[in-house]
């Protein structure tokens, strides 16, 4: 397809060189109004809203997703308090960088009375010895940081350095409200495409609001490309904006936050009997690259949520993964979803989970309560001499193979009761079967006096 528009003639003549940013750049807010989504710290009297309206300058993390304008927030904050705003990169930019920058924010504010607002991109990255050398600088008021990250600070940043921030959470924006923007985009004719007077099918305009996964400076990106395309007074077809967004890459990080969150969302919906939201989180997981996880997790959760209320699940489970490893993606994934929808559509109990949970607690409590004589191994004379395996009953040689009122347990934890089946698929026979050896245990000890 031919581009058109590539050259100086994109844009009106005479326009100023920041006219040929890119379209997210020239379109960043300018005040807290020109923000879409986060209603949760811009909406009215919520804290970022409020840091920027009053000019404050505090020192805070922005946490989330690529394109949801955790710089131009820290870039905002600086201008609205008139501080001199530096940026400095956690991966690039270490120590000495750090030090000059911070030597010059205390000339800065001796000589001018100026503050400087510090933002810190990829902090989660930031070094142990970057941290160290930010903390002072931070603490003495020499500079407000402002750290940017995809990823859960709580688990990067140093105790220390995050108990003097706040940490703000960002969300991905709705394919609605990255719709909002590209037609506000297209409309203004200052810093956006107005100019060019171009109209686009409404299927080009939901796939470029789509195909961001949030991320409006991607989405920004693909709606430029697809008006050099198309030229001057134009229509964006769907054609051209398939091929402006390109092949979607599902933004999975295996080593991100968002990695847990897809596999925690996975097994709730499993555990939660949602087929349809199980199987959404299941590509999810295959489409970032991660069957190892979606694997994991359908074994665990057939253990742990199913469990015996269906113990053909973890065979289930098993037989997908097996599958998958001689068959592989793509059709590899036609096991895992079959299996995904046993798992969710079965019966569900934790009473296995949980008696894992009760047995432990025991044994924590006393580790050391000696095995009864009874059930204990008798190979040699001495053991024999000395009682071991005396008075133990042979369940095969007993009515129903049941051994009546023989106890199993330390003497200690005798009446213990870690397991309790449900009612729910195969465990109502489990249950069914139990009562019945309590009511033969009952029996024998009537019987015995």
């Amino acid at each position: 397809m031919t581009v058109h528009g590539t050259g100086p003639d994109l844009f009106e003549s005479g326009r100023d060189p920041g006219a040929y940013a890119p379209l997210a750049a020239r379109l960043r807010p300018r005040s807290p109004d020109e923000f879409v989504g986060q209603e949760h710290l811009f909406g009215p009297g919520k804290p970022l809203r409020e840091i920027m309206e009053r000019g404050l300058l505090t020192s805070f993390v922005l946490w989330g997703p690529p394109g949801t304008g955790k710089t131009t927030i820290a870039r905002l904050v600086a201008e609205r308090a008139n501080a001199e705003f530096v940026m400095l990169s956690a991966v690039s930019d270490g120590v000495p960088r750090l030090r000059e920058v911070v030597k010059e924010a205390k000339e800065r504010l001796g000589y001018h009375g100026r503050r400087t607002v510090l933002g810190v991109d990829e902090c989660h990255r930031a070094l142990p010895a970057f941290q160290d050398a930010l903390l002072p600088s931070i603490e003495d008021g020499t500079v407000v940081f402002i750290g940017a990250t995809t990823e859960n600070v709580s688990f990067e940043l140093r105790p220390a350095l995050l108990s003097r921030v706040r940490v703000f959470r960002l969300d991905p924006l709705s394919v609605e409200q990255v719709r909002q923007i590209l037609e506000h985009a297209l409309q203004d004719r200052d810093r956006g495409l107005g100019a060019r007077e171009l109209r686009i099918e409404p299927e080009a305009l939901e796939l470029i609001a789509a195909s961001g996964g949030g991320d409006v400076r991607s989405a920004l990106g693909a709606l430029e490309l697809a008006a050099g395309m198309t030229g001057h007074g134009g229509t964006i077809t769907a054609a051209i904006a398939r091929e402006a967004v390109g092949t979607l890459v599902v933004r999975h990080d295996r080593k991100g936050d968002a990695h847990y969150d897809v596999a925690s969302a996975f097994q709730k919906s499993i555990r939660g009997s949602d087929p349809h939201a199980a199987l959404y989180w299941l590509v999810r997981m295959l489409a970032g690259g991660d069957a190892a996880m979606a694997i994991r997790r359908m074994l665990v959760t057939a253990a742990e949520d199913i469990g015996m209320a269906d113990p053909q699940a973890l065979v289930v489970a098993e037989a997908a993964a097996a599958a998958y490893d001689r068959i592989g993606s793509p059709e590899g994934d036609i096991p895992l979803a079959q299996a995904v929808v046993y798992l969710a559509t079965a019966p569900k109990s934790n009473r296995a989970y949980k008696a894992l949970g009760a047995a432990r607690a025991a044994l924590n409590a006393d580790p050391s309560l000696p095995v009864p004589i009874h059930l204990r191994n008798a190979p040699t004379k001495v053991m024999r001499e000395l009682g071991y395996g005396a008075g133990y009953r042979y369940p095969h040689d007993e009515p129903e193979a049941f051994a009546a009122g023989q106890s199993y347990l330390p003497d200690e934890l005798v009446g213990s009761i870690f397991y309790r089946p449900t009612g729910r698929g195969y465990e109502a026979m489990v249950r069914e079967r139990m009562i019945r050896w309590f009511e033969l245990g009952r029996k024998h000890e009537a019987e015995s006096g």
